[in-house]
């Protein structure tokens, strides 16, 4: 399973792309192997495909592809497989339908960048600034600076989680050494409650920013740990389509039409609960006037979080900026705009779909509506008795219901919970790391489903961290026009590394359920990158020749303005819930401060040519 840093060794080496203004540095690659195909023999090999039948087409994309496998690499990092998790725990089998719309759409809009890079051979920051508006340009790319640091906070969060409660809790753990040994050195203060936090960020840090600074330099070294790295990935994602492979050949736990019903596009989650909540919410209805209610609100407002974070997982606006300086780095052309298509459904789509649909699949028949491991219902006294680890947002959940009812009823008493309800907040007591290994246990048994989870994770992390930090430093080149590969290509690069370095310390929830919130700001950008290529693909001033018209026009601009107004009003819906008017007038700013910018641009130019 792909899930290498771009520099794996099987990339082309660095050649100065078409159209690239003269003094700058190419986008950094590995050197070329002996099995590899000269920029020749790749022309003559399109030819043939192009002249030759679909069989002889599929070998000769297949051997060429690239890219696209690249974008796979950031995709199947540790943010998806959290939120594929808690897809699955939280809406069961009905949300099924999500991530392959989702990858879809971004395939489509992917797809553009594609034909708009390949088209000109320009570097898109520059491109948007000139033919289109700066203030575009500009949002995009501090867009992807911003997702870029966002993001890396959630990679440590895992990274920590995985460490302190799956591969080495004795070390990392809140009964650990390093906690001990803190405790016995310093007082009882910050230092004392953070050390193996620190400790654990620390060598992460350390790690992925030697390795990442020394992509450049190749070597044997890099390509066993980007070896093991994939290896290690591929590990945990074949352990879950072996974990549904089990559930299904022993009958147990998955019902194959609910699957089948889960496959079909159904937005009524972003309003109201999953199907499997229903008996449960029937029961709150009788117990007292307002607890279904409450119920319902909780777990839509916990759905649409974990919805558009699945979403935003599938192809973050940080995609959009590595993929075309991938594609130029390879030095592909016009030739290679059928290959860029075919690479990015076969690279993205189908690995991508696979894993994530697997580990919805292994969590939903496992975790919903479940309650979680070590609670135990006493119906005699009316009560849950739940583990000290879920306590904390259990006890969180009756204090939202008591200030709901407070709000909702005035001066009258507050009804206390019936067990139903307890019940119910046992339920969706958020699981971390420890637990969600469990998912693995029909297939490996609760040892080995622990360590294998706890390296599979890692990794992701470690891999996924090494990827944001090329494209932030590349984002910061960009905008300040240097040179790749120089100090402030690596600087850039620790403004991602440091800044999710944070992760652990900024987060006191289960680490796992950190990518939630941090998807659905990444979501929040998405659209400065799909309306911004969806204007790039209609400028006929950078494209000309190859801008598309007639039916051709109609068919991308259906198909991308689709893919960008989804992602805008979901954008815009989740400012006005997360936000409110504040955050939406920003947006809103934002939109006129564009739109006068360009009519500025547009009577500049009439007058230049009066």
């Amino acid at each position: 399973m792909p899930n290498d840093p771009p520099n794996a060794g099987s990339e082309a080496p660095a050649e100065t792309p078409p159209a690239t203004p003269t003094g700058d540095a190419p986008i950094h690659a590995a050197s070329r192997t002996d099995t590899e195909p000269t920029r020749a023999d790749e022309r003559e090999l399109l030819r043939q495909a192009q002249a030759g039948g679909l069989w002889t087409k599929l070998k000769i994309y297949t051997r060429l592809s690239g890219p696209g496998w690249l974008q796979s690499a950031i995709t199947l990092g540790g943010g998806s497989l959290a939120s594929s998790l808690y897809l699955g725990v939280l809406a069961g089998f009905s949300l099924l339908w999500l991530q392959p719309l989702a990858m879809v759409f971004g395939i489509i809009m992917l797809s553009a960048i594609g034909y708009v890079t390949l088209s000109t051979g320009e570097r898109p920051f520059r491109a948007i600034n000139e033919h289109v508006s700066p203030v575009l340009g500009w949002s995009w790319a501090l867009a992807v600076a911003a997702a870029n640091i966002v993001w890396c906070l959630p990679q440590y969060s895992l990274a920590f989680g995985v460490l302190s409660q799956n591969l080495l809790p004795g070390v990392f753990g809140a009964n650990g050494v390093i906690l001990k040994a803190a405790a016995e050195t310093a007082d009882n203060g910050w230092l004392a409650a953070n050390a193996h936090k620190l400790v654990a960020s620390g060598l992460i840090l350390i790690v992925v920013s030697v390795i990442t600074w020394s992509y450049d330099r190749g070597g044997r070294g890099i390509k066993l740990y980007e070896m093991m790295l994939k290896s290690l990935v591929g590990l945990i994602v074949v352990c879950f389509i072996g974990v549904v492979g089990v559930l299904a050949v022993k009958g147990e736990r998955i019902d194959w039409s609910a699957v089948a019903r889960g496959l079909i596009p159904d937005f009524s989650a972003l309003f109201h609960p999953a199907p499997t909540f229903e008996p449960i919410l029937q029961k709150l209805s009788a117990a007292s006037a307002g607890a279904r209610e409450f119920w319902e609100q909780l777990i839509v407002a916990r759905q649409r979080d974990v919805m558009i974070s699945a979403a935003a997982t599938a192809v973050g606006i940080n995609m959009t900026f590595l993929f075309p300086y991938s594609l130029l780095k390879r030095g592909w052309g016009r030739e290679h705009r059928g290959l860029a298509i075919f690479d990015l459904s076969t690279g993205m789509f189908v690995p991508y779909v696979l894993a994530t649909g697997c580990v919805v699949l292994a969590a939903a028949a496992q975790f919903h509506t479940q309650l979680p491991e070590g609670c135990v219902i006493d119906e005699r006294t009316g009560d849950v008795v739940i583990p000290d680890k879920f306590r904390k947002g259990f006890d969180a959940m009756l204090e939202q219901r008591e200030t709901y009812f407070a709000e909702r009823g005035g001066d009258a008493d507050v009804p206390p919970p019936s067990l139903e309800e307890k019940q119910l907040a046992a339920m969706l007591v958020t699981r971390d790391a420890m637990d969600l290994a469990q998912s693995l246990q029909p297939l490996t048994g609760p040892v080995v489903a622990n360590v294998i989870f706890g390296l599979g994770v890692l990794a992701m992390t470690l891999s996924t961290i090494s990827l944001l930090m090329l494209i932030s430093g590349f984002v910061v080149c960009e905008m300040l026009a240097v040179p790749i590969g120089g100090t402030t290509h690596k600087l850039g690069m620790l403004l991602a590394a440091v800044g999710g370095a944070l992760g652990p310390f900024v987060w006191n929830k289960a680490s796992f359920y950190l990518a939630v919130p941090t998807s659905v700001f990444g979501f929040v950008l998405l659209p400065f990158a799909y309306v911004t290529f969806l204007l790039l693909l209609n400028q006929s001033s950078l494209l000309g020749d190859d801008c598309p018209r007639g039916l051709r026009r109609l068919g991308w601009n259906l198909l991308a303005g689709t893919a960008a107004a989804i992602a805008t009003v979901g954008s815009f819906y989740m400012i006005w819930v997360k936000a409110g008017y504040g955050g939406v007038a920003a947006a809103v700013g934002l939109v006129l401060l564009t739109l006068l910018v360009a009519a500025h641009r547009r009577n500049a130019a009439i007058y230049r040519l009066d």
